[in-house]
């Protein structure tokens, strides 16, 4: 009889919680874990940040030290890709021209930078930031004083643009749309966040839309369509990230915008299934199919794939949950802003470093984003995830205790 064998594609944060929770479950059978990356796999949130800044090295980041995989008889192929999928017969083939034989499979494959293709994208100094091999190179141009552009107004282009900050450097966000975090926060949170980096001297163009990347021999300039030449010993690009299906979509997997998966996080093969940013998933506090790019969705439902592969089957509906580090602001963010039609701010976006935004729609609160307030982000995803809602008008007074708005 065939011994079980667990092959994992890809070395993400979902991988290296799917192994461990395997192992937890007293899973017996073979593991093995396919990544191209060279690393074992680490945590991402710090490469923008600390490891970005210095103030972390690798073996700080790992999510499990070498041995844990060794103590847990994990094999880890690393440097390696799966070029195809064959499920007729169950097995993987690898770039090295050898096949592995699975009785589960799963994708843990993540996302991969959206790509920008205007002139002067390929030129020395031009950047994304997504993981160890992308900081490491974009480490050689850091220095005091040099000047760093960064295209994309999002998270990653923020917190990178507040590490720079941190080592000296001049930096400037290009934003083609007309406030930084546009797509995921209400006005108020922007123009927070608009000011803070103008106080740390980042300079924030919004409604700038890049036309070229500019240099000789390596960048030396950013233009924008309305014509302004911005200076640049480096460019990082930070526009977004797209699933990473490809292999899957070949394999004859369902795809729509990630891998789609159940809520036990099997595709419409059963022995394959997927975690992590990569999949589509049902969420039920929503009621909405969605992709997720954060540590806590990959971290729920690796656990929830695992006690799939070890036949019990409870269902996935973790409350989304995320978090962003700038300066000396901590953001945590619990659920899902999208479609709000009313914002509640309670404490000041124009002044000091510390308020909180509630999102509600139809009446519901909805989402939560808590800069510098641990209270009001664990009231809030505490009651998202028991779907009750609070008072607005109680919400915004400070003078209310944040327990007694929420009637926790």
């Amino acid at each position: 009889m065939q011994q079980d064998h667990c092959v994992i594609i890809g070395g993400s944060h979902a991988a290296a919680q799917l192994v461990s929770s395997l192992r937890l479950n007293k899973w017996e059978g073979k593991i093995t874990i396919v990544s191209a990356d060279a690393f074992l796999p680490y945590h991402r949130p710090p490469l923008s940040k600390s490891y970005l800044s210095g103030e972390k090295i690798l073996d700080e980041i790992m999510i499990r030290p070498p041995t844990f995989y060794e103590r847990s008889d994990i094999e880890v192929i690393l440097g390696t890709r799966v070029t195809a999928v064959d499920r007729a017969n169950k097995k993987v083939h690898l770039d090295n021209q050898t096949d592995i034989p699975y009785t589960k499979l799963v994708f843990t494959t993540g996302a991969k930078v959206r790509k920008i293709t205007i002139p002067g994208h390929n030129l020395p100094g031009v950047f994304y930031l997504r993981d160890l091999n992308d900081v490491d190179h974009i480490r050689e141009y850091l220095g005091h004083a040099k000047k760093a552009v960064i295209i994309g107004g999002g998270y990653i282009g923020l917190e990178t643009a507040a590490a720079l900050r941190s080592l000296d450097m001049d930096v400037t966000v290009l934003e083609a749309l007309p406030r930084v975090l546009q797509r995921v926060t209400a006005p108020e949170v922007s123009a927070f966040y608009s000011r803070v980096h103008s106080e740390e001297g980042v300079k924030i163009l919004t409604n700038a839309a890049v036309e070229s990347i500019d240099g000789k021999y390596k960048v030396e300039s950013v233009t924008t369509a309305d014509g302004q030449v911005i200076p640049a010993d480096l460019v990082v690009v930070g526009i977004g990230v797209i699933p990473d299906v490809e292999l899957a979509e070949q394999a004859g997997l369902k795809v729509d915008n990630g891998l789609v998966v159940d809520e036990f996080a099997r595709t419409n093969d059963h022995d394959i299934l997927g975690a992590g940013d990569c999949t589509n998933h049902y969420n039920p506090i929503y009621d909405i199919q969605l992709r997720l790019e954060s540590v806590q969705n990959a971290t729920d439902q690796s656990r929830v794939a695992a006690n799939t592969i070890c036949g019990k089957l409870e269902p996935y509906r973790a409350l989304p949950w995320f978090w962003s580090d700038q300066y000396d602001l901590k953001l945590q963010i619990a659920g899902l802003s999208q479609g709000f039609d009313q914002v509640v701010v309670r404490g000041s976006t124009e002044t000091g470093r510390s308020f909180a935004a509630f999102y509600y729609k139809e009446g519901r609160l909805i989402a939560v984003d808590a800069i510098n307030r641990p209270k009001e982000f664990m009231a809030c995803k505490r009651a998202l995830a028991e779907q009750k809602t609070a008072n607005p008008e109680m919400v915004a007074d400070e003078s209310v205790d944040i327990q007694e708005a929420f009637q926790l």
